[in-house]
């Protein structure tokens, strides 16, 4: 019994950490654009400048992640990074000035990246450690929970609340989440530090094929993320039926993504975890385009619920399976698996706005993702069997 509320308060203290790092410190600035834009003089470029730089902070953040070793010394930058995601958040709300916003959201960068790297490789460690299942489901579901809150939130604030004081209120709420952050995250000491050491958890990677196509793999899923991820906010919009109904949209997509990480966790255990990759990337496909097929709401909600089963959900099942191959530093591989998917998350975004220049919409990239994508989910397939080699 005692060992299952430790596993409860882990775990708890894992999707707080997430809520944090990946929704307030990240995701908010999403639906939080369009009111700062309106009422705080952002401009169009420099709030693609600001996205810009967030992203910067976090793949350094990824690159700095694979390069940290030491267990005691990740524990340290994993808990400094959940307060200055609090700090951050508030910085966002004290002036209008442009470089301010620079500074607050490369660090809020860097601190995504302690949360989702070294706080997710740190918790898989700790369930290897005390015998119980190797998954990262129910932790990744505080991606999605973290869309769900800073949205919630917003909607609610959008037509009462000055852009400044949504800041604040984000504040207060990444404070509460900040208590079970720190106060139930487990704590690394270096006489458990030796333990990683012991046979079970030296390393045991596939063979050389299967890394390379995982990681390429992994790369393409990036392109079917990011550009969903990025556009479908514009995409609703641009529906005369629709208009200002994306953010409505992007909840629904943190709604259903909440649980899918937990919901393929059980898939893989029945199917295998390669199959499991293949089929949702199939799904992702699907959901990529429908927003293209003239459905209207229908297809905008259907692309929402398919994306937001599936896309979150490969992350989960990609970096619970690299950390099962390097289970003495997690973190390490998990980076490196990041920085092929944050490839994609730079370029992707670039590309898909360059083909709307052109082609006066964004189909044509839409498109391009879903083919990305169906590479992706072939390359997943090819893994099974490089796996027997």
């Amino acid at each position: 019994m005692t060992s299952q509320i430790s596993r409860f308060k882990v775990l708890f203290a894992g999707i707080c950490s997430l809520i944090l790092s990946m929704g307030v410190a990240r995701f908010a600035y999403t639906p939080l654009l369009p009111v700062m834009m309106s009422q705080a003089g952002l401009s169009h470029a420099d709030g693609g400048w600001l996205a810009a730089i967030n992203y910067a902070g976090y793949l350094l953040g990824v690159i700095l992640a694979s390069l940290v070793s030491d267990a005691v010394l990740k524990d340290r930058l994993y808990r400094w990074g959940m307060v200055f995601a609090v700090l951050t958040t508030a910085m966002m709300g004290l002036s209008t000035n442009f470089y301010l916003w620079a500074v607050s959201r490369f660090v809020a960068g860097l601190c995504t990246a302690a949360g989702l790297m070294l706080g997710s490789g740190l918790i898989l460690n700790w369930l290897f450690r005390h015998d119980h299942k190797r998954e990262l489901g129910i932790h990744f579901s505080g991606i999605g929970m973290g869309i769900v809150v800073c949205s919630l939130a917003t909607i609610a604030m959008k037509h009462s609340v000055a852009w400044d004081m949504q800041w604040t209120v984000l504040t207060a709420v990444a404070c509460v989440l900040l208590v079970p952050a720190l106060g139930w995250f487990p704590a690394v000491v270096k006489d458990e530090v030796a333990i990683n050491q012991k046979a079970e958890m030296q390393h045991a990677p596939p063979n050389a094929r299967f890394m390379r196509l995982f990681l390429a793999a992994y790369c393409c899923a990036g392109f079917g993320y990011v550009i969903t991820a990025t556009f479908i906010v514009a995409i609703v919009n641009a529906i005369p039926a629709l208009a200002n109904q994306g953010g409505w949209v992007f909840l629904v997509i943190g709604l259903v993504a909440a649980p899918s990480s937990y919901v393929w966790d059980i898939v893989a255990r029945k199917i295998g975890d390669v199959n499991a990759l293949c089929l949702a990337g199939l799904i992702e496909v699907v959901g990529i385009v429908m927003p293209t097929l003239g459905l209207g709401l229908a297809g905008a909600l259907i692309s929402a619920v398919l994306y937001g089963a599936t896309a979150i959900a490969i992350v989960s099942l990609v970096l619970t399976m690299a950390g099962r191959y390097y289970p003495a530093q997690p973190a390490k591989m998990m980076s490196k698996m990041t920085i092929c998917y944050g490839v994609a998350q730079i370029v992707g975004p670039g590309i898909t706005g360059w083909l709307a220049k052109i082609y006066g919409g964004y189909e044509v990239g839409l498109y391009l993702a879903a083919g990305i994508m169906l590479a992706g989910s072939f390359l997943f397939y090819l893994m099974r069997n490089a796996q027997n080699e």
